[in-house]
């Protein structure tokens, strides 16, 4: 009997289809296959065999097989099969998630032909060279020519033949060179083990060895080592066959832990982002399906890939809300790790100075065991925070006189100074002050950023942008100016106030070109004394042992938002950009500007208890009924009109079972319109996840059965980061 398959596409569709293999083909679970779609062959997975075929129904026979082994062996399959139905996103899109590009596109998984050929030794002795083999002769006299050897492509267009390629590489007279693989250990040292300081030493002591899983919550202050603590525990761990996953947040992260990784675990380093292109991708991927003892360190989508010999994962920033998918397939990487390493049955360490509340409830629930490290390594202390007050103080692009002059000492005793403010462009508003027109997107519900550097009105929602004016568009007055401070304006007055200084901006637009971020740390790592500007991507990681005062330009932006989770962000993140001062050997300072010198948010900050705030908030949660004490999704829609979204979110509304699951809405969401599209939600919550889980698996069938009204797009958000 034949076999029936049932085989998974990378369509936005929640169903599977069944195929009939021709004879000549066994196929397993993962494997990729090419089958009839319509009237077009499409790439496709398969998720499961021996499937009892349908009656009545002919089906169509699999067109071929792209490999004669499964692309996604088992333990990955169930991985994304378990994201699927927790995420409530289409099957197919989730497994092929784990795929490089090239292999989406159904490009094969061989590797590339080897770079260069060359004569194996100068006097090899070529008379093993059968007589009537010309064209090996030929080949073979070419090569010891040409020293520095010859590319495959070269050779192919002189008109010889990879036969005769094969015959000479048989009878070791020529050798080829395969594309590069990862950097070595460029001082040809062995690896070396981190030496910790003895708080470090108690910490890691308290790490659990492997097999077996495990759940640790590394909380440690910034500046206090937790890196070296990752690398003493993968020494310590990690067998010479088994593979291991770092996650990062941020590419720019990226290339200094990669540097740190492999000055103590040489070569088995691998990197995993969004700027690699398809041919680093597609050897990355294949190093580690085949199962090569690769670390990879990697951004989110990593958490996904076909490891084989998992042993150890570590989430490096465990807070990071880059960690969570914004659209499409709405994962969150770290809780996929955590399900990984139990899946794999291996260890995970969640790292953090400012861990986040869900992983503080897990350790105090007994979940995650909970590890603290609250001393800076070395000679490093913790930086003193004050608040600076400035209400009724004059401001100059939002700095006070004080952060002005700390500034300045700061720079006269050698050191250097990090500015945050969290806005980019010059200034977040142009504005006419004879009529009071402002300049507003046409597309979204937003103003435009005024960018003075380029003349140019941009939104940084929908990238919408136009020439700044002079006169006013409404009133045809003259009296238009910028209102607020961004990062550029910032940067034009520090640059002014101190002319001498370099002053370095780090946001967006400051770094879109490949290798800035490098550029710019290593100025800054030079240790000259200097200016950084920047927004949260300063926070993240960075360590800059000559930076002494930090200024945060405004900081109660997280006090009054509608999200629940604003004050924990806005912690987490003052909390990060602090800790970048002082992490030498020089005493650090921060000073925080802020209109609500008094909020208790606030104060409890500047002590830098950070676990002590997590509590507080905590309670705050646990008495609104709020996540992590219940669990919580969001149903999103967008639509041509406002009307068309509510009305839709209604009917949903009506389809969820109220006894079970609290409903909140359809209201609009904060942004109500962006990029020409109207937005609403209905927020969902309950106790069982169970519950919520069942109902919104129901519902999604429901609603894919029937087409929605044209415009209209849905999508689930599980455990959403943002509520507003």
């Amino acid at each position: 009997m034949s076999q029936i398959v049932r085989v998974a596409l990378n369509r936005p569709i929640r169903r599977l289809f069944d195929y009939i293999a021709p004879d000549n083909l066994t196929l397993q679970p993962g494997q990729r296959v090419t089958v009839p779609f319509g009237r077009y062959r499409a790439i496709g997975l398969v998720v499961e065999t021996g499937v009892t075929p349908p009656d009545g129904i002919a089906l169509k026979p699999v067109a071929g097989a792209l490999e004669s082994w499964p692309a996604l062996p088992g333990e990955t399959l169930e991985l994304l099969t378990w994201a699927a139905n927790y995420y409530q996103h289409p099957l197919g899109e989730c497994l092929f998630m784990a795929l490089p590009p090239a292999l989406r596109k159904g490009r094969t998984t061989e590797a590339p032909a080897p770079a260069q050929w060359w004569a194996a030794k100068p006097d090899t002795d070529a008379s093993h060279i059968p007589a009537n083999a010309h064209r090996q002769r030929q080949l073979f006299d070419l090569l010891q020519q040409n020293t520095g050897g010859l590319p495959w492509a070269q050779l192919k267009e002189r008109g010889f033949t990879r036969s005769q390629l094969n015959a000479l590489a048989q009878r070791s007279l020529i050798q080829n060179v395969e594309p590069p693989g990862p950097v070595a250990h460029d001082k040809g040292e062995p690896p070396t083990t981190p030496v910790l300081t003895t708080a470090q030493q108690h910490a890691a002591g308290k790490l659990p060895g492997r097999p077996g899983f495990s759940a640790s919550l590394l909380y440690g202050i910034t500046g206090s080592g937790k890196t070296e603590i990752y690398l003493h525990y993968l020494h310590r761990e990690l067998g010479a066959d088994s593979q291991a996953l770092v996650l990062v947040p941020e590419i720019n992260l990226t290339p200094q832990t990669v540097a740190r990784f492999r000055n103590h675990l040489g070569n088995r380093i691998e990197v995993w982002h969004s700027a690699l292109n398809d041919g680093q991708r597609m050897e990355t991927w294949r190093r580690l399906r085949n199962g090569e003892p690769v670390i990879l360190i990697g951004t989110r989508s990593a958490v996904l890939l076909p490891f084989t010999r998992l042993q150890t994962i570590v989430v490096d920033e465990e807070h990071d809300s880059s960690y969570k998918q914004g659209d499409g397939f709405r994962y969150s990487a770290r809780d996929m790790a955590v399900f990984r390493a139990h899946q794999n049955r291996c260890p995970v360490i969640l790292g953090s100075a400012t861990p986040s509340l869900e992983s503080l409830h897990n350790a105090a629930t007994g979940k995650y065991q909970q590890i603290n490290l609250t001393e800076r390594a070395g000679a490093a202390r913790p930086p003193a925070i004050q608040l600076l007050d400035i209400r009724s103080r004059p401001l100059t692009a939002g700095m006070s006189r004080p952060a002005i002059e700390a500034v300045r000492e700061t720079l006269a005793a050698g050191q250097q100074v990090l500015v945050y403010i969290n806005r980019r462009g010059y200034a977040p508003v142009l504005m006419c002050f004879d009529c009071g027109h402002l300049a507003e997107c046409p597309n979204c519900d937003t103003r435009l950023t005024y960018h003075r550097r380029d003349r140019a009105l941009r939104c940084h929602h929908c990238d919408y942008q136009q020439a700044a004016f002079h006169r006013c568009p409404k009133c045809g007055g003259e009296a238009c100016e910028p209102v607020g401070q961004g990062t550029e304006q910032s940067e034009a007055l520090l640059a002014e106030t101190f002319p001498d200084v370099p002053v370095i901006r780090i946001d967006r637009d400051s770094t879109q070109r490949k290798g800035s971020i490098q550029n710019i740390l290593e100025k800054v790592n030079s240790g000259e004394p200097c200016i950084l500007v920047g927004t949260q991507m300063v926070a993240k990681g960075h360590d800059f042992p000559n930076v002494t005062l930090v200024v945060v330009v405004n900081a109660d932006g997280g006090l009054f938002s509608v999200d629940f989770r604003a004050p924990e962000q806005m912690v987490q993140t003052l909390l990060q950009v602090s800790g970048r001062a002082g992490r030498g050997e020089k005493p650090g300072r921060v000073l925080i500007q802020t209109c609500h010198s008094d909020h208790p948010l606030l104060t409890s900050l500047a002590k830098a208890d950070y676990l002590a705030l997590a509590t507080q908030l905590l309670a705050e949660r646990r008495q609104g009924a709020l996540p992590p004490y219940r669990s919580m999704a969001i149903i999103r829609a967008e639509a041509p009109t406002m009307e068309a979204a509510l009305e839709f979110l209604e009917k949903v509304r009506s389809q969820l079972p109220h006894h079970l699951i609290e409903i909140w809405g359809p209201l609009p969401a904060s942004l109500a319109r962006k990029a020409g599209r109207h937005r609403a939600q209905l927020v969902l919550q309950t106790e069982s996840r169970g519950h919520l889980n069942r109902a919104l698996a129901g519902l999604c069938q429901q609603l894919e059965q029937h087409r929605q009204p044209g415009g209209l797009r849905w999508a689930v958000d599980v455990d959403p980061l943002e509520t507003s």
